[in-house]
């Protein structure tokens, strides 16, 4: 099942630089997030402050500027829905998503143009997501504004994920 995050641009899984972005320039601004205002960092990825559980990650995903933060629903919903008892975290502005406390397999971060999901042992997952790192055992996935997100795929990434 795919999911359209905005318009179909025919694009899937993986996004690709130059596609329409958000709004956001290279300074800090402040969004409305969970009641309050929250700091957007330089590259558009909410500052909260660090702390365990769901309400935590609620707090980020409602802060996520634009489009994001439907990327950021749909994802965090998909990932309980596949691990419904997944501990949650935010650590260094970022969801993390993992099968014990500070045990993650998963995180994600708000960057300028697109929403980019760590597989901190993504080496491990077949077919391996897209994008490559530096470090050897992480992959990426890129989500780009107009890009439809292969749900299948990635439950499927989530649940290898949560196990190895």
């Amino acid at each position: 099942m795919k999911m359209k995050m905005t318009k179909p641009t025919g694009r899937t899984l993986a996004g690709h630089p130059g596609s329409s972005s958000s709004n956001m320039t290279a300074s800090a601004t402040t969004t409305q997030g969970a009641g309050e205002e929250v700091v957007l960092l330089s590259g558009g990825n909410p500052q909260i402050a660090k702390g365990y559980g769901d309400e935590r990650v609620q707090k980020y995903i409602e802060a996520m500027p634009g489009w994001k933060r439907h990327t950021g629903e749909l994802l965090d919903q998909l990932i309980v829905q596949a691990v419904p008892s997944v501990e949650k975290a935010v650590k260094w502005n970022s969801p993390l998503y993992g099968v014990e406390k500070d045990s993650w397999f998963l995180g994600f971060h708000c960057l300028i143009n697109y929403v980019k999901v760590a597989f901190f042992r993504g080496d491990e997952l077949s077919p391996k997501p897209p994008g490559r790192s530096k470090q050897r055992d992480v992959r990426y996935l890129d989500i780009y504004e107009n890009d439809e997100l292969n749900e299948t795929q990635f439950t499927d990434w989530v649940l290898q994920a949560s196990r190895a």
